[in-house]
C-alpha cells in the first residue's frame, strides 16, 4: 500500500512547511493541464494530492502514522483541485496551469464486497484476488462521455468553460457577486454534442473485474479493509471510489485462533499420560516435539512461544498452546482387560459388576424391612398384655 511520506518525497519527522513545499513541487510537475493526455501523471496527480491532504491535517496525520491505510478515518475525501487552489490560490499566478473547471469531475462511488482467507493467508499476509462487479471508464470513450473521433464535446457556451455562471444579487451591503454552477454544462465546463454510442454518453459501463489487494499480516475475521481508488470509477476525470472488504476467516483443520493465539488439541491415551510420552505436534512453522510428563491430566495446556499469529501492525507474535485430551479406550481385547483389572488391583481402584452392588443394596433393604417388622409384633404384645393386666 502507498506511503504518503515517500510519494511526497519527506521524512516522517516533516514539518508542514517541509509537506508543503513537497507538495508544491510535485503538483506543478505532475499537473494534468502539463501533461494532457498522460493518464499516468494524472493518476500521480491524484495520489500526490490524497497524500498532502491527509499529512496537512493533524488529526488525520495522527491516525495515518498509528493505523495505516487501513484505518478509514484517514481517508481524503474532496476535490483535488480544491487542494491545488488552497496551496496556489485562486489564480494560480505563475504556475503556468489554468484555473479548472468548478464542478471538475464526479469521484465514483465506494463498492463493498466479502472475502473469504485461510489461516495461512492471514498469517503471511498473502496477496489475493478479489472478483468484482463494479463501474469501470467506459472502453470506448474511455470515460470521455462523448463518441471518439467525432468531436463530440465543446467549450460550454453559457460559462466558456469556467464551470460557473456569476451573477449580481442585492443585499442589505449593497451588490454582491455570486458564483453558481453553470446550468448547462453542470460544472464541467463543456458539453457534449455526440455522446458516446456504448455507454451513452454515461462515461461508465458495468464490468467483473478481479483486483489485487494485499492482507497486513495478521489480520483476522471481521475486520474492514480499505483499498482505496478500487471502486467505482469516477466520472469526467474525477476519482474512483474507493473498496471495502469485509474479510471472513475460514475454519482450519487443525487449529483454532484466538486473537493473536492458536489452540491445538493433542489426543493421548491413558498409558500415555499416566506414564508419560513424547509427541510431535503440528504448528504453523512446521511440527514441534513437546513431552509430556508422567500423571499428565486432562485438560493440562503446553505453550509453544511465538508459534501463533503476527500482532496486526504491531511487533511480535502469538503462542500456540497445546490441550491435552485423554481418551478412555473402546473396544478393549480379553488380554488388554485383563490387564487393566490387573492394574486396578495393583492401584487399589476396586472394580465392582452392576449385578453385585444390586445384590448389596438388596442385602441392606431387606434388613432393614425384617428390623421395622420385628419392632412392630413387641410393640402389639406389649399393648395385649397391658390390656389383659387391665381386665
Amino acid at each position: 500500500m502507498t506511503d504518503y511520506y515517500q510519494l511526497l518525497g519527506v521524512d516522517r519527522a516533516a514539518d508542514n512547511s517541509q509537506i508543503k513545499a513537497a507538495y508544491r513541487k510535485l503538483a506543478l510537475r505532475y499537473h494534468p493541464d502539463r501533461n494532457p493526455g498522460d493518464r499516468e501523471a494524472e493518476e500521480k496527480f491524484k495520489a500526490i494530492n490524497e497524500a498532502y491532504a491527509v499529512l496537512s491535517d493533524p488529526q488525520k496525520r495522527s491516525r495515518y502514522d498509528r493505523y495505516g491505510s487501513v484505518d478509514e478515518g484517514a481517508q481524503f475525501t474532496g476535490d483535488i483541485f480544491d487542494i491545488f487552489a488552497s496551496v496556489f490560490g485562486g489564480g494560480f499566478a505563475g504556475t503556468g496551469v489554468r484555473t479548472p473547471a468548478a464542478g471538475r469531475g464526479r469521484a465514483g462511488e465506494n463498492i463493498e464486497a466479502e472475502v473469504s482467507i485461510t489461516l495461512e493467508q492471514a498469517r503471511e499476509g498473502a496477496e489475493i484476488e478479489v472478483e468484482l462487479d463494479r463501474m469501470t471508464a467506459c472502453d470506448r470513450c474511455h470515460g470521455d462521455r462523448a463518441e471518439p473521433g467525432s468531436g463530440g464535446k465543446k467549450t460550454c457556451p453559457t460559462c466558456s468553460g469556467i464551470g460557473q455562471v456569476r451573477a449580481q444579487a442585492q443585499s442589505f451591503f449593497g451588490t454582491v457577486m455570486t458564483a453558481q454552477v453553470c446550468p448547462e454544462c453542470r460544472g464541467q465546463g463543456e458539453v457534449i454534442t455526440t455522446p458516446c454510442g456504448k455507454c451513452m454518453g454515461s462515461g461508465r459501463m458495468r464490468s467483473k473485474d478481479k483486483v489485487t489487494v494485499n492482507l497486513p499480516r495478521g489480520i483476522d475475521g471481521g475486520y474492514r479493509l480499505r483499498v482505496p481508488r478500487q471502486g467505482n470509477a469516477g466520472v469526467d476525470g474525477g476519482p474512483a471510489g474507493d473498496l471495502y472488504l469485509y474479510i471472513d476467516l475460514e475454519p482450519h483443520e487443525q487449529f483454532t485462533r484466538d486473537g493473536d493465539d492458536l489452540y491445538y488439541e493433542l489426543r493421548v491415551g491413558l498409558a500415555q499420560a499416566a506414564l508419560g510420552s513424547s509427541f510431535q505436534v503440528p504448528t504453523m512453522d512446521g511440527p514441534e516435539i513437546i513431552d509430556l510428563p508422567a500423571g499428565t491430566q486432562p485438560g493440562t495446556e503446553f505453550r509453544l512461544r511465538g508459534k501463533g499469529m503476527p500482532r496486526l501492525r504491531q511487533v511480535g507474535m502469538g503462542d500456540q498452546l497445546v490441550s491435552v485430551k485423554v481418551e478412555v479406550p473402546l473396544g478393549l481385547s480379553a488380554k488388554a482387560k485383563r490387564l487393566l483389572h490387573e492394574y486396578a488391583e495393583e492401584a487399589g481402584e476396586q472394580i465392582v459388576e452392576r449385578e453385585t452392588l444390586l445384590g448389596k443394596l438388596k442385602g441392606i433393604f431387606g434388613k432393614r424391612g425384617k428390623k421395622q417388622s420385628s419392632d412392630g409384633d413387641d410393640l402389639a404384645a406389649g399393648e395385649e398384655n397391658a390390656a389383659s393386666t387391665a381386665g
